[in-house]
């Protein structure tokens, strides 16, 4: 993504040199046109608005995740860490791009000088990296753990020792492919009407040329977005394939067991929580990505950007960093104990209120009665379960006894 300021478009016929300028709203007017003030254009008061809130909400509800999950050693199991992953990479980008994107819109000229800008694209590139391939990850550890849950125990392998390298690859690689930015990102200084000119942070230097514009927003196209969701969506076809079959092939009688609907809740309960991560990083990022592709690549793209595609571009810019603070918002919508977790965070300065809540047995105080953020099998569920039934069988034996004596 580009750090321009914007000049609001009419329809235009001629353009400055720079195809990027052109892109994103660096355009010269034409002489019928008017210049719009950034006082009068309605994204000079929305896109710093917007920004702000990504960043409060980005920072509290990624800061509460990543707190929980390093806090409570009982919730780091395996689907838990890779939403640790996901939670860090959000952070990352919200403090090292969101407080200087904010006010792009704002302002006409870059102002932070050559080494913020390398630092925000490097940062946001790895940011993306992270988040896609993760979520790749977690659909395929989703698939095995359903389809074939003893295989990595058949092959000698350590659950979490495995989920923590392959963490720590995705984050090597997502870092490596994001070296161009960290490498050709400039600062140039584009001339409009008169003798002004503005400074702008562009990934792509001129003197590579449009082929290397071209080839760069196709290149994340694909890597970062198309061949990652095509294998995922393979992975979930698997899955529903698999629980098809395995509930058809199922005697009707132990379809209706307590066993079996248990297993079932638990498979939906991290299936649901690893859709809406998809979910909402796909949408979040198809306006960016179809308009990139549009402007690369549509031979007239140039000649036919108007207001629509303006705004079209600033929805996209925004919803790019919208991604970085929407996970923990589904994950409280989706998980109860994450849920009792950011409460009890949130409100740990508010003593009336925790009192409160702990009065209700809303917060889980021991070891014992602290679930995990998902239950990734029919067994952990079962034995929490058992768990309880003895710990209460005990309590009302200890119970007799005391009366008795």
């Amino acid at each position: 993504m580009i750090h321009l300021s914007s000049l609001k478009m009419y329809n235009f016929t001629w353009q400055v040199n720079d195809s990027i300028s052109t892109a994103f709203g660096l355009e010269e007017e034409d002489e019928d046109d008017e210049y719009i003030p950034y006082v009068q254009r309605p994204e000079t008061y929305i896109v710093p608005i917007v920004f702000l809130l990504i960043l409060v909400v980005g920072v509290a509800g990624n800061g509460v995740l990543v707190f929980t999950l390093l806090r409570h050693a009982n919730m780091r199991n395996i689907p838990n860490i890779y939403v640790l992953s996901l939670a860090l990479g959000d952070l990352l980008v919200i403090v090292t791009c969101v407080p200087f994107t904010s006010i792009l819109y704002t302002i006409e000229s870059w102002p932070w000088g050559l080494a913020v800008c390398k630092l925000s694209e490097y940062a946001k590139d790895i940011s993306i990296g992270v988040s896609v391939f993760t979520l790749t990850a977690l659909a395929a550890e989703r698939y095995y753990a359903i389809v074939n849950p003893i295989r990595r125990h058949v092959a000698g392998l350590s659950a979490k020792p495995l989920t923590i390298m392959t963490v720590s690859l995705i984050w090597v690689l997502a870092s490596i492919l994001a070296l161009p930015a960290a490498l050709f990102s400039h600062v140039p200084r584009e001339p409009l009407k008169g003798n002004h000119s503005i400074a702008i942070c562009s990934p792509f230097p001129k003197e590579f040329g449009d082929g290397y514009e071209k080839t760069m927003v196709l290149f994340k196209f694909l890597v970062y977005y198309a061949i990652p969701l095509l294998i995922i969506s393979g992975f979930y076809l698997g899955m529903a394939r698999h629980l098809e079959l395995s509930t058809r092939n199922m005697p009707g009688e132990q379809q209706g067991a307590p066993h079996h609907r248990e297993q079932i809740k638990a498979r939906k309960k991290v299936g649901k929580m690893v859709v809406s991560f998809v979910v909402i990083f796909f949408l979040c990022f198809l306006p960016y990505h179809a308009f990139m592709l549009w402007f690369h690549f549509y031979p007239s793209s140039r000649e036919v950007f108007d207001e629509f595609w303006h705004a079209f571009r600033i929805i996209g810019f925004c919803l790019s960093f919208i991604n970085s603070c929407v996970n923990p918002i589904a994950l409280y919508f989706v998980s109860g104990t994450f849920r009792k977790r950011f409460n009890e965070y949130l409100c740990c300065c508010i003593p009336s209120v925790r009192r409160a809540a702990n009065a209700q047995g809303r917060f889980p105080r021991t070891r014992g009665e602290a679930s995990t953020l998902y239950e990734t099998s029919f067994n952990s569920t079962y034995r929490r379960h058992t768990q309880e039934l003895n710990s209460s069988t005990l309590l009302n034996f200890t119970g007799e006894i005391s009366k008795s004596t």
